[in-house]
C-alpha cells in the first residue's frame, strides 16, 4: 500500500518528517526529524526538494518550511534517476514508473501532483491524451490507507471503455502492491460478479454513474469509508445527460472527502457543480502544445454521399497506418462499411452500441495486438479508447461538433508518435470545417481522393517494405532453414535458372494472382476534383459558402432538418417538465447514440421535436416508443 504524504516514513520505518493540515487543507505546517541519519540522505532530499518546496508559507513563520539545507549540513547532492522521484512517492512506485519508462511528467501531472498529494479539491481542464489518468492516479495511489474491505477511491467515467481504461491504469500503477485491489463497475458486465468482487473489498472502484447508482441503491457499494471521489472527462457526462445522476451520487457521500474533476471543457454546469461541491480547489488548465498537436496531419476530402465507400478504399489503400480507426455515425453504417471493406478483402472489426460487452473488449485487445488493423466504430469508442498503435483516423461521417473531433483524432498521434486524420464531407457540410480548424487551433488540408498511380505506388512500397523486412529476418529453426535453401538449389538446377530468375519467381509468387496495379475508371475522381477547386472558388473558402451567411431564422419558426437527420414527434413537453437532457440521456441509453450525436431538441406545450441521425434501424424506435421519460411513454413517430 503506498505511505500518506502527512506521515512519510523511510523503509526503516524512521519518520522523515510529519505533516498535519489545518483549516481545510488552507495552512499546513511542518515538523523535520534533524535524527535522520546519513543512510537516509537521499530520501530526505528527494521528499524535501520535491515536497516540501511546494507549500505556499511565508519563510518568517513560526511554522514555515524548513529547507533540505537545513536538515543537515552533511547532506549529499542526489541527481534523480527520473523527475517523478521529485513528489515524495513511494520506492514500489517509482520502481514500477521506471519500469513502464516514464521518466518526465507531463504538464498536467507536474502541476497536479503536489495539489493531491496534499489532499487538496482539484479542478482541471485538460484534453484527452495529456497523461491526466495518471495525474490523478498517483498521488491517489499514495494516499490509500489501511481500512479494511471499504472502498476508498470512487472514479466516475462517462463510457464502459473510459471506465475500463481508467481501472487498468490503476492496476498498472499498483504494480508494487499486489494485493491492492482495483474493480471497473459498468453496464454489460455481469452484476453478481461485481458483488461478489464489492464483498471481498477492494481499495479503487472505477464505474459509469449509472452502474454505480445501481450498487449503492442495493447496498453493495459502501462508500462510508470513502476518501476521494474523481470526475473523470466531466463534460462528456454532462453531454449525455449524466449530470443528475452523478449529484444524486455526490449527496450520498461522506462530506469529508477529497473531489477531483477533470474535463475536456467547461460549459456553465460544470462549473456550478464545481463550486457548489468542492472545497476551495487548486485549478488547473493545460492547454496541449503546439508541436503535440501537430503530431497529427489533417486533411479534408470534398465528395459526394455516393463516393464515400469507394474514395474509403482508395484511402486505405494510398495512405499506409499501422492501425485505423473509422468513425461513423450510427450502427447501421458502420456494419455498411465494414461489410464494403471486408468484401475487398481487409480485415475488419465493428465496435457500436449493439456488441456485446465481452466481445467489445477482445475487439479492442484484437486491435491492440495487430490481429486486426481496422476497426469501424461510432462514437461510443471516441472516449476511453487508448491503442498506442493507431496511425490513421478516418472521419467516415463529420462529427457534430468540435469537440467530438478533438476526441476522435486524438485516438491517433498517442504517445509522442505521428500520426494522421482524415476527413470526408460532402458540398454542403464544408462550412464546417473551420468551426473544426478553430477547435484544434490548426488549418485541416485540402485533400483529393487518391488516384490510380498514387494507390500503385504505395503498392510498390509496401511490396519493396516486405521484401527488405524478409531480407533481414532470419528464421528462428535452423532445419527448416536448410529444407528452404536446399528448396531453391533444386528448382534452379532443374529448371537452370538464374539468381534473378528465382528472385522474381518468389516476388511472383508472394503478390499472388491478383493484379499488381489499378487500372480503373478515374473520370469520376477528376469531376470530384473539378468541382472542389470550383466550389473554393465560389465560396471564397470554406466561411464564405451559401449557407454560412449567418442569418438566423425568424422567432417562432422552426428550422427543417439538416440533410443527415430526420426529425421525429415524442408525446412529452413542458407540462410534463422535460428538460433536453431527459431527453438526451433517455435516448442516448436506449439507442447506443452519443448524447452528441442527436441534433436539435425543441419542446413545446405537449411534445417535443427531436432530430436524429438518418439510417436508425425500426427495431430501436420500437424500444423507444415504449420508453418512458418522466413517467410517460414517448410514442416516438416521424414527422411528415
Amino acid at each position: 500500500m503506498g505511505r500518506c504524504l502527512s506521515d512519510l516514513k523511510d523503509q526503516s520505518g524512521q519518520r522523515l518528517f510529519s505533516m498535519t493540515n489545518t483549516k481545510a487543507h488552507e495552512e499546513v505546517s511542518c515538523s523535520v526529524d534533524t535524527n535522520v541519519s546519513e543512510n537516509h540522505t537521499a530520501t530526505a532530499d528527494a521528499v524535501l526538494s520535491g515536497v516540501v518546496d511546494e507549500t505556499n508559507h511565508d519563510n518568517s513563520s513560526e511554522n514555515s518550511v524548513v529547507n533540505s539545507a537545513d536538515v543537515s549540513e552533511d547532506l549529499e547532492e542526489t541527481q534523480p534517476v527520473s523527475e517523478f522521484e521529485g513528489f515524495g512517492f513511494s520506492e514500489p512506485l517509482l520502481n514500477t514508473l521506471a519500469a513502464k519508462g516514464y521518466k518526465h511528467p507531463s504538464p498536467i501531472q507536474k502541476a497536479a501532483f503536489p495539489e493531491l498529494m496534499l489532499g487538496r479539491d482539484l479542478v482541471g481542464q485538460a484534453q484527452t491524451g495529456t497523461g491526466k489518468t495518471a495525474a490523478f492516479a498517483l498521488p491517489l495511489l499514495e494516499r490509500l490507507q489501511d481500512q479494511g474491505k471499504r472502498p476508498q477511491v470512487l472514479v466516475l467515467a462517462p463510457t464502459r471503455e473510459l471506465a475500463m481504461q481508467v481501472a487498468d491504469s490503476f492496476r498498472a500503477y499498483a504494480a508494487g502492491h499486489p494485493h491492492l485491489k482495483v474493480l471497473a463497475v459498468y453496464g454489460g458486465a455481469d452484476f453478481r460478479s461485481q458483488i461478489n468482487t464489492l464483498k471481498r473489498g477492494v481499495e479503487v472502484v472505477v464505474g459509469t454513474p449509472g452502474r454505480v447508482m445501481d450498487h449503492m441503491r442495493q447496498g453493495t457499494l459502501d462508500t462510508s469509508g470513502l476518501r476521494c471521489l474523481v470526475l473523470d472527462e466531466a463534460d462528456e457526462m454532462l453531454r449525455m445527460g449524466f449530470i443528475d445522476d452523478v449529484e444524486w451520487i455526490l449527496e450520498q457521500l461522506p462530506e469529508e472527502r477529497q473531489m477531483v474533476l477533470f474535463s475536456a471543457t467547461m460549459p456553465s454546469e460544470i462549473r456550478r457543480l464545481s463550486k457548489r461541491y468542492l472545497r476551495d480547489p487548486a485549478e488547473i488548465t493545460i492547454k496541449s502544445r503546439e508541436q503535440e498537436s501537430r503530431l497529427i496531419r489533417q486533411r479534408c476530402i470534398t465528395l459526394q454521399n455516393s463516393h464515400k465507400i469507394e474514395a474509403l478504399k482508395r484511402v486505405l489503400e494510398a495512405v499506409t497506418g499501422e492501425g485505423v480507426i473509422i468513425f461513423a455515425r450510427t450502427k447501421v453504417i458502420t456494419l455498411t462499411v465494414a461489410e464494403s471493406l471486408e468484401a475487398a478483402g481487409h480485415d475488419v472489426a465493428v465496435l457500436n452500441g449493439d456488441v456485446p460487452q465481452n466481445q467489445r473488449e477482445r475487439t479492442v485487445e484484437r486491435l491492440r495486438n495487430g490481429s486486426v488493423n481496422i476497426l469501424v466504430a461510432t462514437d461510443v469508442a471516441a472516449r476511453g479508447l487508448d491503442v498506442d498503435r493507431i496511425g490513421l483516423v478516418i472521419n467516415y461521417d463529420i462529427p457534430f461538433d468540435g469537440e467530438a473531433y478533438v476526441h476522435r483524432i486524438g485516438r491517433t498521434g498517442r504517445a509522442g508518435r505521428s500520426g494522421e486524420a482524415i476527413l470526408f464531407v460532402n458540398p454542403r457540410e464544408r462550412r464546417l470545417v473551420s468551426s473544426l480548424e478553430r477547435a484544434v487551433g490548426q488549418p485541416i488540408e485540402a485533400m483529393d481522393i487518391p488516384n490510380n498511380a498514387a494507390i500503385n505506388q504505395s503498392r510498390c512500397d509496401r511490396l519493396r517494405q516486405r521484401l527488405i523486412t524478409a531480407a533481414n529476418a532470419e528464421r528462428e529453426n535452423s532445419e527448416e532453414t536448410a529444407l528452404l535453401q536446399e528448396l531453391i538449389q533444386g528448382v534452379s538446377q532443374e529448371l537452370e535458372l538464374t539468381t534473378e530468375q528465382l528472385a522474381f519467381a518468389a516476388l511472383n509468387l508472394a503478390v499472388g494472382s491478383a493484379p499488381l496495379l489499378v487500372k480503373g475508371d478515374e473520370g469520376w475522381l477528376q469531376q470530384s476534383a473539378q468541382r472542389n477547386r470550383r466550389d473554393d472558388r465560389r465560396d471564397g473558402g470554406r466561411d464564405g459558402g451559401r449557407g454560412g451567411s449567418g442569418r438566423r431564422p425568424e422567432r417562432g419558426v422552426s428550422r427543417p432538418p439538416e440533410d443527415h437527420m430526420d426529425r421525429f414527434r415524442v408525446e412529452v413537453g413542458h407540462r410534463d417538465r422535460v428538460k433536453p437532457g431527459n431527453l438526451v440521456g433517455a435516448i442516448a441509453n436506449e439507442s447506443g447514440l452519443e448524447g452528441r450525436m442527436i441534433g436539435r431538441i425543441q419542446i413545446f406545450d405537449s411534445y417535443s421535436l427531436v432530430d436524429l441521425p438518418k439510417g436508425m434501424p425500426e427495431d430501436v424506435f420500437k424500444d423507444l416508443k415504449r420508453l418512458k421519460v418522466m413517467n410517460k411513454e414517448l410514442h416516438i413517430q416521424r414527422t411528415t
